[in-house]
């Protein structure tokens, strides 16, 4: 399975490498594949580094005003010339997403396909990993929307909540079966 994973570039503590080091090794034992931003630095670099060590493939997409910093010795590697295309190469890519730890670029990603998801444009699972309760606001916030009717598809449609790399992992597996 092609699993497109979005989270922070930035260097993290533990808290966050840990899990996300856990969560590319898990990958990589599974026999699956990485779609990714394709940098080679903070936490995308240690998801990587984990698929990789475990035996995964590694499709990376960068994209132009920041591929000084894209991973070399990936398996195959994209440079969009713009975010937008970016976004939309790594959801041609993949199977299933990912939400992991990260900032406003993550927040625009996840927001994305679960958009798409809401309008019917994809049926892909996504998961979104709360490592260490990072997104609990988020998830709350999820739940208000559906709770005041702004969501025209039950949340559990449009996003699978785990705690654990294992979980997250787990829910892929049972969506979407080995072909």
């Amino acid at each position: 399975m092609n699993i497109c994973v979005f989270l922070s570039a930035a260097d993290l503590d533990e808290r966050y490498t840990r899990p996300t080091r856990e969560f590319g090794k898990l990958l990589g034992k599974g026999g699956h594949t990485l779609v990714w931003g394709g940098s080679d630095s903070g936490l995308m670099k240690v998801v990587a580094d984990g698929v990789q060590e475990a035996g995964g493939r590694l499709v990376g997409v960068s994209v132009e005003f920041l591929s000084a910093v894209a991973r070399p010795g990936a398996d195959e590697m994209v440079v969009a010339p713009t975010l937008a295309e970016r976004k939309k190469l790594l959801l041609e890519k993949a199977d299933a997403v990912v939400i992991m730890v990260g900032g406003t670029g993550t927040l625009d990603e996840a927001t994305e396909i679960l958009e798409l998801k809401k309008h019917g444009k994809t049926d892909k699972p996504v998961v979104l990993l709360n490592t260490a309760g990072f997104y609990d606001g988020l998830q709350q916030q999820f739940q208000r929307m559906e709770e005041e009717g702004f969501l025209p598809r039950p949340l559990s449609e449009l996003v699978h909540f785990a705690a654990e790399p294992a979980a997250a992992l787990a829910h892929l597996e049972e969506s979407l079966p080995a072909r």
